[in-house]
């Protein structure tokens, strides 16, 4: 996303998370524009029971946090590491201060909180609309075309991970996923999903 020398020139610093450690809590309002250099942050939101919604997951070279920061509220869901990870972290107010220094970069954040904002509006669109099996396949289908590969896609996410995006019990994910093998419109190849 932002080149890191950039977020330094700004101030940045860097941050080190453990795997499960959380970086900031539904409601909190951030303070950094954090953007992933080493490991995976996901964003997400637990209903009373514990059960999890994940809002997003962030790899290297990915950002988070940058709607709060510029809408100035409160973050719409926790974030925490999946795994050990190093963050690049940059203070909202010289955020703010690049952003409006640098148009380029204005205009490449904006392209992808839209990118960002469809998968969004397609994830609540499945979630309210189909059954499980056309959410799974509709996800699968728009990650595959997101990431721009042709032939064979391997999807790199759990059966829990794909639940949790679209709202689905794992057992339920588990079931739908085993009857579109069936049907042919995925394999599973050593516990892998392939598109």
């Amino acid at each position: 996303m932002i080149q890191e020398d950039i977020l330094v020139r700004y101030g940045a610093v860097t941050k080190e998370l453990e795997k499960g450690e959380t970086l900031f809590q539904e409601g909190e309002i951030p303070v950094f524009y954090y953007q992933v250099l080493t490991g995976e942050v996901r964003l997400v939101n637990y209903n009373d029971k514990g059960k999890a919604m994940i809002q997003g997951i962030f790899n290297a070279g990915e950002g988070f946090a940058a709607p709060a920061i510029i809408g100035n509220y409160a973050a719409c869901s926790g974030a925490e590491a999946t795994q050990p990870t190093t963050l690049i972290c940059l203070e909202k107010q010289r955020f703010r201060q690049m952003l409006s220094e640098n148009s380029a970069i204005s205009l490449m954040l904006l392209e992808y909180l839209s990118k960002r904002l469809q998968f969004k509006t397609m994830v609540a669109k499945e979630i309210n609309c189909n059954e499980a099996e056309l959410r799974i396949l509709n996800l699968l289908r728009f990650l595959k075309e997101e990431s721009g590969q042709e032939g064979e896609y391997e999807v790199g996410l759990t059966r829990q991970t794909i639940g949790d995006i679209i709202g689905l019990r794992v057992e339920t994910a588990i079931r739908a996923i085993k009857n579109l093998e069936a049907k042919k419109y995925l394999k599973v190849k050593n516990r892998k999903l392939y598109l």
